[in-house]
């Protein structure tokens, strides 16, 4: 597939002129002249140099690669057919809708954007973090950094135990047969070479995974009031609220503390650290 630079570079600066600042959580900022968002601003969201981002709407520079171009997509709050669009104008097959994708719909990443006062996540069927705002990392780390089916809190659960430190000690009997159930039903939907099989095949000699595997059971649903044990704040009793996007299979992970309780008062401590710690 060829390139086409010139619809490539207009796509990119009409969708770049169509957003607004708030958009995308960004502050507006005094004698903003600019239609629109600064191509240095939708560089910084794509997590590249603007020198790069500017010499592609300029019609220049090498052809991006798919990974960068999904990079644009998102950063620029893409629906499914504007980043399928995307990808064809830069010479690219546009990857697989649907389960297992990374790409976040606009609608869930303008939710995501505004949440900025408690820990937030964006995580796919099988526990994959997506998008994780300061806050949430503040809380549980940056679970963004994992590659390969490491990506999985399930299967880390289980292939990494140091993983379970994150949780109160009495909950981890829960926690091992939620993950299970929960691989269980996505195998299931998904099928032989799924990333869900390939995690069920290499997790089976697990003795503990095996044992609960053996039961089979399925539909156990997430308690909605979570414990965490911070290793600077200790333990956080937090209640999870969930927003679901069925057509990518993601879930918008919200957590929050009860008003006047200890785990608020640990709450607020932790947004001053993972300020600090940003700074």
């Amino acid at each position: 597939m060829q390139i086409d630079r010139p619809g490539l570079a207009e796509f990119l600066r009409l969708r770049r002129e169509a957003l607004q600042p708030e958009d995308v959580g960004l502050p507006r900022g005094q004698r903003r002249r600019t239609a629109g968002l600064r191509r240095e601003e939708v560089a910084a969201l794509c997590h590249m140099s603007t020198d790069f981002y500017s010499r592609i709407e300029r019609q220049r520079g090498p052809q991006p690669s798919a990974q960068m171009i999904a990079a644009m997509a998102q950063g620029l709050h893409l629906s499914l057919d504007e980043r399928d669009h995307l990808f064809l104008l830069a010479g690219h097959q546009p990857p697989l809708r649907g389960a297992g994708g990374d790409h976040v719909s606009p609608g869930m990443l303008r939710v995501f954007d505004r949440l900025v006062d408690t820990p937030v996540e964006i995580v796919t069927e099988l526990g994959e973090t997506v998008r994780q705002n300061a806050f949430g990392v503040a809380l549980t780390g940056d679970t963004s950094r994992f590659t390969g089916l490491h990506r999985s809190i399930g299967y880390r659960w289980f292939a990494d135990r140091s993983s379970r430190a994150l949780y109160a000690e009495e909950d981890h009997p829960f926690l091992s047969r939620l993950w299970v159930s929960g691989l269980r039903q996505v195998a299931t939907l998904r099928g032989p070479g799924s990333r869900a099989a390939t995690m069920v095949e290499l997790l089976s000699d697990d003795a503990e995974f095996g044992a609960l595997w053996a039961e089979h059971e399925v539909g156990l649903q997430p308690r909605e009031h979570k414990r965490f044990v911070h290793p600077e704040v200790g333990v956080l009793e937090l209640t999870c609220q969930t927003l679901l996007d069925p057509v990518q299979s993601h879930a918008l992970l919200v957590y929050t503390a009860s008003p006047g309780s200890e785990s608020a008062e640990k709450l607020q401590l932790l947004s001053v650290i993972g300020a600090q710690s940003l700074a």
